[in-house]
């Protein structure tokens, strides 16, 4: 699948612009960890974007979030080890993730809400303007954005080797790239 499909896709199965965002934001990330690990920037960048295919049609089910959409992407004969990503990004399934991309793609997908939520409190809600250290005073906060599991971003030296300053770094600038596509 082309980047270009996979858009389309999106497109077609979520109505919500800011869930949309979210599978940007989540790309970007995914193509930018994948660039620092020497990965497939494009395989991982469609693991990102794809993630949450199923979401509306699964978001009063929470529990077949992730499954269903990994039975739409292997009826689309996408990559394996895509669908497994996609399959266990899901932390209410607890498939523990096996590969480098969807132990990446487990610990993106809250950091996204976070930065943008951290974006979204500064006076100029400008993405430009936000730091690192911005995001992680903001991490502290508990009360703070309380979807972005810390518990789960956390978790990125472990899955990946990356202490959460790292993390944080490499997921802000991959999407202060496309603030443009973000709104942000």
């Amino acid at each position: 699948m082309t980047r270009d499909e996979a858009i389309k896709l999106v497109q077609e199965k979520i109505q919500n612009q800011n869930l949309i965002k979210h599978c940007l934001a989540t790309e970007a990330c995914m193509k930018e960890l994948a660039k620092h690990f020497q990965e497939d920037e494009e395989k991982w960048g469609l693991t990102g974007l794809l993630h949450d295919i199923d979401y509306e049609e699964t978001k009063n089910d929470p529990q077949k979030h992730s499954i269903l959409g990994a039975e739409m992407l292997g009826k689309l004969e996408l990559d394996k080890e895509i669908i497994e990503a996609v399959k266990t990004h899901n932390e209410r399934h607890e498939i523990a993730p096996e590969t480098k991309m969807a132990k990446a793609i487990f610990a993106v997908d809250p950091l996204t809400g976070l930065i943008v939520a951290s974006t979204l409190v500064l006076p100029s809600k400008k993405i430009a303007d936000l730091t690192t250290e911005n995001v992680l005073n903001r991490f502290g906060e508990k009360s703070f954005a309380r979807g972005a599991n810390r518990e789960i971003i956390s978790q990125c030296q472990e899955l990946l080797g990356l202490n959460l300053e790292e993390f944080v770094k490499i997921g802000l600038e991959a999407m202060k790239k496309i603030s443009n596509e973000l709104g942000l």
